[in-house]
């Protein structure tokens, strides 16, 4: 079964953005940088929801022909592209960029995609991923943790009905005080 992972920058109390959506308090150093680059490289399926997806499609598919776009920037935007990716939608009408898209239950959906053959999922936007996380689908949390307080916006972590027991599996600091904590679902 392939293992579905949830990994983002968040802050230290908790959100993935701050109120309006802004994200300007979580801008990488180069080096954490390289290790999202390196994920989405290892990444044999990417899960999205709207959101999510019509923020890194506005963006990534021509990072690498902006004027000054970094090595690393090119890297990305080329492994972007070549990575699969479904986005779960009942608005969006067309995706591209080796992208396909799904309209109907998302959990039963999911569900299947696990069950195929293929690599690692990771699961991107806050609400597609709490619906994954309330169904108790997500077998790993990537955290990488910006020693910042943003007060309000969208929460990394859904509400639960019942508690989820993790492992603890790996931390790495990055500069600028960035914490990743890697954790593992018990089963």
């Amino acid at each position: 079964m392939r293992k579905l992972t949830f990994a983002m920058n968040v802050s230290l109390d908790g959100y993935v953005a701050a109120p309006g959506g802004d994200l300007g308090w979580s801008v990488p150093s180069d080096e954490l940088f390289q290790f999202w680059s390196d994920r989405v490289g290892a990444t044999g399926l990417a899960l999205y929801g709207r959101k999510l997806w019509e923020t890194m499609s506005s963006h990534w598919p021509t990072a690498d022909r902006q004027p000054g776009a970094t090595p690393a920037e090119v890297e990305y935007a080329q492994r972007w592209r070549d990575m699969p990716k479904v986005v779960f939608s009942s608005t969006t009408s067309a995706v591209d960029w080796n992208t396909r898209l799904a309209t109907g239950d998302a959990i039963s959906q999911i569900n299947r995609l696990k069950t195929e053959e293929g690599g690692p999922m990771d699961i991107g936007g806050a609400t597609l991923a709490a619906t994954a996380m309330r169904a108790g689908l997500i077998d790993e949390y990537v955290l990488a943790t910006v020693p910042v307080l943003v007060g309000s916006g969208t929460p990394f972590f859904t509400t639960l009905d019942n508690w989820v027991n993790l492992n603890l599996i790996e931390t790495r600091t990055f500069p600028g005080g960035v914490l990743v904590t890697r954790y593992e679902t018990k089963r």
